[in-house]
């Protein structure tokens, strides 16, 4: 009888398992199919996610149920960002037409999703489930708010076995961005989002070292940092 119970349980383990696997590889594909659909250069097209949600709402759906564990870091990382970039397009299309996310009040730390069986907010998920588990701040390039002063949305799902690349990938771009960092001389004008969360950016060093590490075109070590404002305008396309 013991025997048996060891089995079962075995069993059991080895079908749930499955089953997570399985959930997660249908939203991750799922989610590439959506970016695909409405995002181009940047931009999303929230009009005709509007008149046609059904795409959108599934994902949301889906990842409701959604069972993960930061044990499996890759999985867990790309979850939560794809489910942060398809939020944001929730509660702006719930919200449509809108001019900025900021038009809606506590659309980062009020408003709450349901979310691999939690209620969570956008800056929980930004802060709590990534910030403060993994230390990367890479991140924050492929987080996007919609707003025009975030990196650019990409047109795919981030994935486990991609990630790596993804997140080294947009973070070069953005760095090596002229209208993202705009570097002259000793001056080197950079995002708001340095100043918000500088604590990402200064682990190794400055801010002028952790640009470096990704730039091809070195900045004076000497550069003196300023904040441009940030650009709340809908990243609508």
């Amino acid at each position: 009888m013991k025997n048996l119970m060891l089995v079962l349980t075995v069993l059991f383990s080895v079908n749930q398992t499955i089953t997570f696997a399985q959930s997660t590889e249908t939203f991750f594909n799922d989610s590439n199919s959506f970016f695909k659909s409405y995002v181009s250069n940047g931009k999303v097209d929230y009009k005709a996610i509007v008149a046609n949600p059904e795409a959108l709402n599934n994902l949301m759906k889906q990842a409701q149920s959604i069972k993960i564990s930061e044990k499996d870091a890759a999985v867990f990382q790309s979850f939560w960002i794809n489910a942060y970039n398809i939020s944001v397009i929730k509660g702006i299309v719930d919200e449509f037409p809108i001019n900025s996310p900021l038009d809606k009040k506590g659309f980062f730390d009020k408003a709450t999703y349901e979310l691999a069986g939690q209620k969570i907010t956008l800056n929980d998920i930004e802060n709590k489930m990534l910030r403060a588990k993994f230390k990367d701040a890479r991140f924050h390039f492929v987080l996007v708010c919609g707003a025009k002063g975030c990196p650019p949305l990409i047109a795919e799902a981030y994935r486990p076995s991609t990630l790596e690349k993804q997140l080294e990938t947009q973070t070069v771009k953005a760095l090596n961005n002229d209208l993202f960092i705009k570097a002259s001389g000793k001056k080197v004008a950079v995002s708001e989002i340095f100043k918000w969360y500088k604590e990402d950016f200064v682990r190794d060093g400055n801010e002028v070292d952790f640009l470096n590490k990704y730039r091809s075109n070195k900045i004076d070590a000497g550069a003196k940092l300023s904040y441009y404002t940030y650009d709340w305008r809908l990243n609508s396309k």
